[in-house]
């Protein structure tokens, strides 16, 4: 019972760090603010478009460094990266310096801190429940925006940017440092409970690959793929949803929208982890392009408050499918030994996925005046997933045909 207690605590903090270091989602609201004090529109993106590359890349490092070293002191570095970063954002007078404290250190600390939680809170966890716990630990950085941006609106609005930034700062080292203590490997003796009635599957990983063996078996290419292309569809909704709401309706109050996307993004996280772990991971992608890919030819002929808002919740849920599902599925076939460093070379697709969703829709609007080709080429793309999810099958077994052939 004291060890279940121990794996709760440890999802728990998991979750509430994340909660924490979810920050990035309240930069809309800091770049209004900027624009509105005169900044470019440019200038008051950039950060914010640094903070995202130095995350994707961040993390394939502190994966490895959390292989190694354990999580706990990756961890707190990364934390402490994220409250000092805000807080030096709140001293920045020119967009170099914003550049360097939030697009930097911030966005450094958001992947040394989001590296270690999901891999130290799974080896707590039966393997048959990788999904939930994933899918728990993802929903903390998605339900971010739920309250960060209200949360950094009122600050704003009542202390002015630079205070926001500082309070923010220390609320991040004040909550999420001490939750990073309490982060740690189990013993080497530790063997999590077996769940009453649980039946192993086949194709389970037979031995821990490091990030070098993964990258010689063909699933990892298809996984990659997958991620990348099923990653740019749900982030050129996600990025443009508030403009193609306009663009394709009479509405002039969107921002509703935004909160719909976060939410339903959250619960399908932990939906889709739980789905996962009956029915595998791959037969849950698969569901989610599939429900992706007619959402996205479907997205031109939303022009109510109801349909788009059905819209964004189903785009919502498809992108937080693969934040919760693809984690699960690197633990299944390339084990947990090496688990940091090989979802961290894998999550290098989202990191590409960064650039080509914004990109889709800049060039269709531009080229258009609406973001109806950006719909079609993202069903394409959603269409070329959906196949690669029926011809990929687990490591294990790959490997145990070719052990009997």
């Amino acid at each position: 019972m004291k060890k279940m207690n121990k794996a709760a605590g440890i999802l728990a903090a998991g979750f509430f760090i994340n909660m924490c270091i979810g920050i990035l989602y309240a930069w809309s609201v800091f770049k209004q603010s900027l624009v509105e004090q005169g900044w470019s529109n440019a200038d008051a993106s950039m950060p914010y478009t640094v903070a995202t590359i130095c995350f994707a890349l961040s993390l394939l490092v502190a994966g490895n460094l959390q292989d190694r070293m354990g999580p706990r002191k990756v961890l707190i570095l990364g934390t402490v990266m994220v409250g000092l970063g805000m807080i030096v954002s709140s001293f920045a007078d020119s967009p170099m310096t914003l550049l360097l404290s939030f697009g930097v250190v911030t966005g450094c600390g958001i992947g040394f801190g989001y590296a270690c939680l999901a891999p130290a809170a799974m080896k707590w966890f039966h393997p048959s429940k990788k999904g939930l716990v994933n899918g728990l630990i993802a929903a903390g950085f998605g339900l971010a925006a739920v309250y960060l941006a209200p949360l950094t609106s009122m600050l704003i609005n009542t202390y002015g940017i630079q205070t926001s930034f500082l309070i923010l700062g220390v609320g991040i080292l004040v909550i999420a440092v001490p939750l990073a203590l309490t982060i740690n490997n189990p013993p080497a003796d530790y063997t999590p409970e077996t769940p009453a009635g649980y039946v192993a599957k086949s194709g389970a990983a037979n031995a821990d690959m490091g990030w070098r063996e993964m990258m010689k078996t063909p699933q990892f290419y298809s996984l990659w793929l997958m991620y990348a292309l099923a990653s740019s569809a749900g982030l050129m909704i996600i990025g443009n949803i508030t403009s193609i709401a306009i663009n394709q309706s009479d509405l002039t109050q969107v921002a509703f929208l935004v909160v719909v996307l976060a939410i339903f993004n959250s619960g399908g996280r932990v939906a889709a982890g739980i789905l996962s772990d009956k029915i595998g991971g791959i037969k849950t992608l698969m569901i989610a392009f599939i429900m992706q890919g007619i959402n996205m030819m479907m997205f031109a002929t939303y022009q109510t408050e109801f349909t788009l808002m059905v819209g964004a919740a189903v785009a919502g849920v498809g992108y937080g499918t693969l934040l919760a599902v693809f984690p699960s599925i690197t633990a299944d076939y390339y084990g947990l030994k090496n688990y940091g460093g090989n979802y961290g070379v894998l999550y290098t697709a989202w990191g590409v996925s960064g650039f080509i969703g914004p990109v889709v829709a800049a060039t269709a609007v531009d080229m258009t005046g609406n973001y109806v080709m950006a719909y079609t080429i993202c069903a394409a793309m959603l269409a070329v997933a959906v196949v690669l999810s029926f011809v990929t099958k687990p490591v294990g077994v790959i490997a145990a045909k070719k052990a009997t052939a």
